[in-house]
C-alpha cells in the first residue's frame, strides 16, 4: 500500500492530529513486528475501530472474539495509558480480561492507582461510530486517569 492510502480522504486532519489518536496509532505500529503499517495512513490504521451502528448489530456475539478485536481493544487502552503517562509522568500499564463470550475488564493502573476501570460488554462489537468519537472517548478517559493521578500521586509512584 502506498503512503497516500486513506478511508475515503473526508477525515477532518483536525481530528487525525488528536494526541490519543496518535498515540493509538503509535501502539499499533509500535506492535508491528513486519512492518506492514509503515506505509499506511494515520486514517487507514484507525479505520477498523470505526464500526457503524448498523455494521454493529451484523457482528456476530457467538464464538470467541476475534483476536484482531482483541489487539484493538489493547491498542485502545494502551494509547489511554500512554497519554497518561506523557501527561503525569507515571508509568502506566494496562490489563485486558476478557471471557470467551466477550465480557470483562480493563484497567489502567500506575502503582497501586487504578487510573482508568471500564467494564466491557459484548467485546465483539468493539468500536466508536467515527473517529470523532473514539477521539472523544479516549480524552474522557486519559482526562480522568491525569485527574486521578495528580489527585493520588504517592499512590501512583509505588
Amino acid at each position: 500500500m502506498s503512503s497516500t492510502n486513506s478511508v475515503n480522504n473526508t477525515a477532518n486532519t483536525e481530528v487525525l492530529n488528536s494526541p490519543f489518536l496518535k498515540a493509538i496509532v503509535q501502539q499499533i505500529r509500535g506492535q508491528d513486528t513486519y512492518g506492514v503499517y509503515r506505509s499506511w495512513s494515520d486514517e487507514l490504521i484507525l479505520k477498523p475501530f470505526i464500526v457503524s451502528k448498523q455494521k454493529k448489530r451484523e457482528i456476530s456475539l457467538e464464538g470467541e472474539v476475534d483476536p484482531i478485536t482483541v489487539s484493538r481493544i489493547m491498542a485502545f487502552y494502551r494509547g489511554i495509558a500512554a497519554r497518561i503517562e506523557q501527561e503525569t509522568g507515571l508509568i502506566s500499564q494496562v490489563v485486558v480480561d476478557l471471557s470467551h463470550e466477550g465480557f470483562g475488564w480493563a484497567l489502567v493502573f500506575s502503582g497501586r492507582l487504578l487510573l482508568t476501570v471500564k467494564t466491557l460488554r459484548d467485546a465483539h462489537r468493539f468500536g466508536f461510530e467515527s473517529l470523532e468519537k473514539l477521539a472523544e472517548e479516549g480524552d474522557k478517559l486519559v482526562q480522568k486517569g491525569i485527574e486521578l493521578a495528580k489527585r493520588f500521586p504517592e499512590v501512583g509512584k509505588i
